[in-house]
């Protein structure tokens, strides 16, 4: 069996529709506050309104596909907005069939914040200066806050889920539901990259993107904007602001299960 075999015919990263959270966050600067008003866990936060209709116009575009070119596996976060994004696509028809099964993988829930969970920015710099300081030195990719996750602690995780698409999900087309960190984080040791491992920017290769929810939403639900984070690059033609993309993987043999590809001769890193 060749290394190509081993990995999903295709497979689309996406980001949970707009949420709950990320409505109070963008409040939260807006009023200059220090904390994020939230009254549940991170992993119970919904989707907003808007999050909603641009899961389903997602839906509707995975519909309008030929249904032998549908997502046959699902695998999504088991947060909450994840998952109402998930259900969304599955009830506006945009997977194979509708027995397809929805497959919670906790290893592609959100990263841990620790004790900077619901902190913005000012709040961390008030709060926590030492954290702020950290960061600052370390970067996001090095840097871990108490009781939380770096990316680094994230990738890790993610490789453990890239294994079980080579072995279990071979030759199928896979759609994966999560968050902005798994979707860049996934595609940091799958592609040959350009990484600025202070900052944390990914140029990846061998991807397509592929339109919007936000874009999607505009032809299909004409009030839905395009608020999410931009995570594959390019912009809404309509409003000019970040697109939130389905990103669909071109099938590759997944080398990138190591950190670096090996040098067969000497079986080390080169």
């Amino acid at each position: 069996m060749t290394a190509a075999s081993r990995w999903p015919a295709a497979l689309w990263l996406v980001r949970h529709g707009q949420s709950a959270g990320n409505v109070a966050l963008e409040a939260a600067h807006a009023a200059g506050h220090d904390r994020i008003k939230l009254e549940m866990r991170d992993a119970d936060v919904p989707l907003s309104a808007q999050g909603l209709v641009q899961a389903q116009a997602l839906g509707t575009w995975f519909a309008n596909l030929p249904v032998h070119q549908r997502p046959e596996v699902v695998l999504a976060s088991p947060y909450r907005r994840a998952w109402e994004t998930a259900e969304a696509i599955r009830a506006a028809g945009g997977l194979a069939g509708a027995a397809t099964a929805l497959c919670e993988d906790e290893r592609l829930r959100e990263r841990e914040f620790g004790v900077l969970d619901r902190l913005t920015t000012s709040g961390v710099a008030e709060l926590f200066p030492d954290q702020a300081e950290a960061r600052r030195l370390l970067g996001k990719f090095y840097h871990r806050p108490p009781g939380g996750e770096s990316w680094c602690d994230v990738i890790l995780r993610l490789r453990s889920a890239l294994d079980t698409l080579s072995l279990h999900h071979a030759g199928k087309r896979v759609l994966i539901i999560g968050h902005q960190v798994v979707v860049l984080c996934l595609r940091y040791p799958r592609f040959r990259r350009q990484v600025d491992l202070h900052g944390f920017h990914v140029r990846a290769h061998g991807f397509k993107t592929l339109p919007s929810i936000g874009q999607v939403g505009h032809a299909l639900a004409p009030r839905a904007s395009c608020s999410a984070q931009s995570l594959g690059g390019g912009t809404c033609g309509r409003h000019g602001a970040p697109a939130c993309p389905a990103i669909l993987v071109k099938p590759e043999p997944p080398w990138a299960l190591c950190a670096r590809p090996r040098d067969r001769r000497r079986g080390r890193p080169r």
